[in-house]
């Protein structure tokens, strides 16, 4: 824990948001910050939920841990997200994948050597720094084993940026690691082609790698030829493990469902099962999910939870849209938004706290800075789609102004 750089980024962000209220309590802030949906859980799927928590009160239909999860969801995750390729025992419900980020990582040890997109996701550096993976003998990485530069000892920075359209250089991992890869991405908002995931699969199993493979935004691909999982790739099954959730598509960020996929073919160096240990492992420390929840996911899965996902998605896409209009305007250079609810916003020879302070204090618009999500972050800024219809028209009016 001494190791951690000071403030997970997100607290980080609502301590200065809460600063600048007190001092201006006028001012209406508005967040393009935090990856938070905001919109209700549509009809359906909260009904479900609703039912759901109606069973527990029921002596027939109560039922306590499940600590996989209950079949008929495992089951109906394999045949919606993977047409049917896993069977029950591969796929398992949990908490959130950030969660089962943090189970990872525990599974994995602290020997493990650690490869990241860079920038990503927060968990994914910090989580291996507290799992002991990273940060040894240094608070931070000074002595350039860190593939891009910056950030911590013992994990290897694997730079996404402009010059490389955001997909990175593989020749940078190293044997026996562990990669985590999000697409779309978190932050950028890039999403990676069939053929880059081949490269990066076939790269995993070159170096005798497993990937860790976050496709929590997965739901938000509108072009068919981008794959929204990394199954879609051959010789996946033996060198991944997919993590997904319903926060992000479904509206469950307060519900809190997701799950990991673990292929009986992936295997240790040794020969040993990665899906037995991880099965293990889930028993061990976790219950399991809110049976609730589960029936709320049992009807996210269904024709009709199905088409409110797609409403859902299609609402904040339209955010994303407006977003990266009133950038373009300002000519602002960014990608990201249409096949991901993240706009990544480039202020060339900026520093990224630097540019959110003034977005904040002339604007009054909260965003994310790159900085917090890795050393190839800086000079970025993250806008979120996340967030009603006449806010984000408001923030973008005022934008404009910039």
């Amino acid at each position: 824990m001494g190791r951690l750089e000071a403030g997970y980024l997100f607290p980080e962000i609502a301590r200065r948001r809460r600063e600048f209220a007190a001092a201006h309590p006028e001012a209406k802030i508005i967040s393009m910050g935090v990856g938070n949906t905001t919109e209700p859980v549509l009809p359906h799927i909260c009904g479900a939920l609703v039912e759901g928590a109606r069973r527990l009160g029921n002596a027939g239909t109560y039922s306590g841990y499940a600590d996989e999860g209950l079949a008929e969801l495992r089951e109906g995750i394999s045949r919606v997200y993977y047409r049917g390729a896993f069977g029950i025992d591969e796929v398992f419900i949990s908490d959130g994948s950030k969660c089962d980020i943090g189970r990872l990582q525990t599974l994995f040890g602290a020997d493990a050597k650690v490869t990241v997109q860079d920038p990503s996701y927060p968990v994914y550096v910090d989580g291996s720094v507290v799992a002991g993976a990273a940060g040894r003998g240094a608070a931070a990485c000074e002595d350039g084993d860190c593939g891009g530069g910056g950030g911590y000892a013992g994990i290897r920075y694997m730079p996404c940026t402009p010059e490389n359209n955001y997909f990175p250089d593989l020749s940078v991992i190293e044997k026996d690691s562990v990669i985590y890869f999000c697409s779309p991405n978190n932050p950028t908002g890039a999403v990676a082609t069939k053929p880059q995931l081949a490269a990066l699969v076939a790269a995993a199993i070159r170096t005798g790698s497993i990937i860790v493979y976050d496709a929590a935004y997965s739901e938000y691909i509108r072009d068919a030829a981008l794959p929204r999982t990394i199954y879609e790739v051959d010789g996946a099954r033996n060198c991944a493990i997919e993590v997904n959730s319903f926060s992000k598509s479904a509206g469950f960020t307060g519900v809190r469902l997701g799950w990991s996929v673990v292929p009986k073919e992936l295997l240790f160096s040794g020969g040993e099962s990665v899906n037995s240990d991880w099965a293990r492992l889930v028993a061990t420390v976790f219950n399991g999910a809110s049976n609730i929840a589960q029936y709320g996911g049992l009807a996210a899965l269904d024709d009709e939870g199905r088409a409110e996902i797609r409403a859902m998605t299609d609402f904040y896409l339209g955010n994303a849209h407006l977003i990266r209009e009133a950038l373009k305007a300002l000519n602002i250079s960014c990608i990201g938004g249409d096949n991901s609810p993240y706009i990544w916003a480039r202020f060339p020879g900026r520093g990224s706290w630097d540019v959110f302070a003034e977005l904040l204090e002339k604007y009054h618009v909260v965003t994310t800075p790159g900085r917090g999500f890795g050393p190839a972050g800086e000079t970025f800024i993250r806008f979120s789609a996340f967030g009603h219809r006449a806010d984000v028209e408001e923030a973008c009016k005022r934008l404009s102004t910039r």
